[in-house]
C-alpha cells in the first residue's frame, strides 16, 4: 500500500512540475490522455529513486558537505533527467528539456510530493 501511495504523489508530483514549467510536459491533448504516461513516468521514477538515488548520494556525500546539502539538488534533476530519458526509451511520451529544467522540475517535485504524502492516508501494516 505505501508503494501505491508513493507512485501516486509521485504522479501528482510530476503533474505539477509539467503544469508549471514549459521545459517537462507529457504528450496528448487532455488529461485522459496524459494520466497513463503520468503513472507510468511515476513508476521509473520511483525506481530510480530507490535503487539508484541512494547510491548517489552516499558515493557524493563530500560534495554534499562541501556544497551544504545543495549538490542533492544536482542529484535530484540528475534522477529527473534519467527518468526522461528511459521514458523516452519506452515511447512514453514524457519530456524533460534541459538541466535547468530538471532542477526546477525536482525542486516542484519533491515539495509536491512531500505535501502529498503528507495529506494521502498511510497505511503503516
Amino acid at each position: 500500500m505505501k508503494l501505491i501511495i508513493w507512485i501516486l504523489a509521485n504522479t501528482l508530483a510530476l503533474a505539477a512540475a509539467a503544469w508549471i514549467l514549459d521545459g517537462i510536459s507529457f504528450e496528448g491533448a487532455d488529461w485522459q490522455e496524459k494520466l497513463a504516461p503520468a503513472i507510468l513516468v511515476a513508476v521509473i521514477l520511483s525506481v530510480v529513486s530507490l535503487y539508484l538515488a541512494p547510491t548517489l548520494k552516499l558515493l557524493s556525500i563530500p560534495f554534499v558537505i562541501l556544497t551544504l546539502g545543495l549538490f542533492l539538488l544536482v542529484i535530484n534533476a540528475l534522477m529527473l533527467l534519467l527518468t526522461g530519458w528511459v521514458a523516452d526509451q519506452f515511447d512514453i511520451g514524457f519530456r524533460v528539456d534541459g538541466f535547468w529544467n530538471a532542477l526546477f522540475g525536482s525542486i516542484i517535485i519533491s515539495i509536491v510530493g512531500a505535501l502529498a504524502r503528507s495529506v494521502l492516508p498511510e497505511d503503516d501494516r
